[in-house]
């Protein structure tokens, strides 16, 4: 058996599976996100590690002795610094962190040919942005930094005393030369740091290190090898088998995601798509990324008093038709996307007397589907060719959210077994990658498709002006966002 360990925002979760990719056993911790100002996302690395020997031990004893090899994925982007003796020197600063938007100007003055070197723009939640506020507003922090980590290789380091990370998630922090797949002196330099400060890398599917022997024990397993893993788009990709030209994924987790899959590397950094390595070796990919998908859901649940996110798509369901005139634009946490606007912020706009609870439930699920149109258009006219698209995340299980992001995008949405799962279950595929030497078509195979979202004839037409009007609600308050007082 494999075991793939996810650190995502709002959990850390731990899945097994067998030799025939098949859930064997799955748990999870969560985790809480701070946020001391507006802007900052912050989690404690201490939090992570807690939450991770919490989701391992819940598995239960016969599987966990069975388990040949782990792999690792996580949210990407995050800045975990570390001094000399590896202790966390500040809480991570996170994906949808937006504080460093002065930074990005600077880093793009600094190196005038950074998207040939790493094929992106750069954006306030990319890691190296980062560094650069913390070098000017916490230089004392800034120069104990010895090392920094993402942080699924956080997890790793304190699973295996070893400092590694694999290509894709190492892609996301705007150090890598995403062409030649190493560390860019140049991107490093222009933020302070060296290759000293650097993690080795490693491809998804190589053997990082062992588990340590007391951390053996204590879970009750072998010491087995950890494989480098993935950034949890990457992984999510190989869990619903996502490598091959043309193949792409729809992730509704905590942020959003439209993943596709290349076989060469092909950026274009225009409209805010993104260019990286994937987690496995000569292989590469474009995602469009909105900062809040299925999180809008578990806030629109808050905001109404609802029981939480079942019971919004239950009053979106009995409803079962789209909103009047309710339009809810998802930028809870900024924007990439195509916007890449750290001031955006959520708006519910054109409310009545008559909008209900209800209303709101489906203007929120409209309004994410809506920001995934529009990513879908940035990748489209960069001119790639999107063959097939699958389903991942938590909020694959509402069937009537695929209804309508079907509709919207105007594309069949495929469902598979295990896509619920995500990155763990894409984690423990690149485990057994690693621990058998198993190819990549071996092993990377799409699961079994449970059902295909098709668009509502219906709902096309009218989607397409709706969506017309969302676009032009952020445009018309765009110049307002950036105004508003900190």
């Amino acid at each position: 058996m494999y075991m793939g360990i996810d650190i995502g925002t709002s959990a850390v979760k731990a899945a097994v599976i067998d030799a025939s990719g098949s859930v064997v056993d799955q748990a999870s911790s969560p985790l809480n996100v701070s946020r001391p100002h507006p802007l900052w996302s912050e989690q404690d690395p201490a939090e992570w590690w807690s939450a991770t020997n919490s989701a391992v031990s819940d598995l239960r004893l016969p599987v966990r002795k069975a388990v040949r090899a782990i792999g690792l994925s996580g949210q990407m982007h995050g800045a975990t610094l570390l001094d000399k003796h590896h202790r966390a020197l500040r809480p991570a600063i996170l994906w949808n962190d937006g504080r460093s938007a002065r930074q990005c100007l600077d880093l793009e003055r600094a190196v005038p040919d950074m998207t040939q070197i790493t094929g992106n723009r750069a954006m306030p939640g990319f890691t190296a942005p980062k560094l650069l506020w913390v070098r000017l507003h916490e230089p004392e922090i800034f120069a104990q930094t010895a090392m920094v980590l993402l942080p699924k290789d956080y997890v790793r380091l304190r699973m295996t005393g070893e400092a590694a990370s694999d290509m894709s998630d190492s892609a996301g922090t705007l150090w890598l030369n995403v062409a030649q797949r190493r560390w860019s002196d140049a991107m490093l330099s222009a933020t302070g740091l060296g290759i000293s400060h650097m993690p080795r890398l490693f491809e998804g599917n190589e053997i990082t290190g062992e588990l340590r022997a007391e951390l053996a024990e204590a879970w009750g397993m072998q010491k087995v090898p950890v494989v480098g893993g993935g950034g949890d788009n990457a992984a999510g990709a190989i869990g619903v088998g996502v490598v091959r030209p043309g193949d792409a994924f729809l992730s509704l987790g905590t942020s959003g995601v439209l993943f596709l899959a290349n076989d060469g590397y092909r950026p274009n950094p225009a409209g805010g798509v993104h260019t990286f390595c994937h987690a496995v070796p000569k292989h590469w990919h474009q995602m469009s990324v909105i900062l809040s998908a299925a999180s809008c859901v578990d806030w629109a649940a808050r905001l109404c008093g609802l029981a939480g996110a079942s019971a919004l798509f239950d009053a979106a369901e009995a409803r079962n038709c789209p909103t009047a005139g309710e339009i809810f634009l998802p930028y809870l946490s900024g924007e990439r996307t195509p916007h890449n606007d750290p001031n955006a912020q959520g708006v519910l706009f054109g409310l009545t007397q008559e909008s209900s609870t209800a209303c709101v439930a489906q203007a929120v699920l409209e309004g994410v589907a809506f920001a995934f149109r529009d990513g879908m258009d940035a990748l489209l006219a960069s001119g790639a060719k999107i063959e097939s698209i699958s389903v991942i995340g938590g909020g694959a299980r509402s069937a009537y959210w695929g209804k309508i992001l079907s509709s919207v995008l105007r594309r069949p949405l495929t469902y598979r077994d295990s896509g619920a799962v995500g990155p763990a279950y894409g984690a423990a595929r690149l485990a057994r990658m690693g621990a058998e030497k198993a190819s990549i078509e071996e092993v990377c195979t799409p699961p079994p498709i449970l059902h295909v979202a098709e668009p509502a004839e219906r709902l096309v037409d009218l989607y397409s002006q709706k969506f017309r009007r969302y676009r032009s609600v952020y445009q018309n308050l765009k110049g307002i966002f950036s105004e508003t007082p900190p």
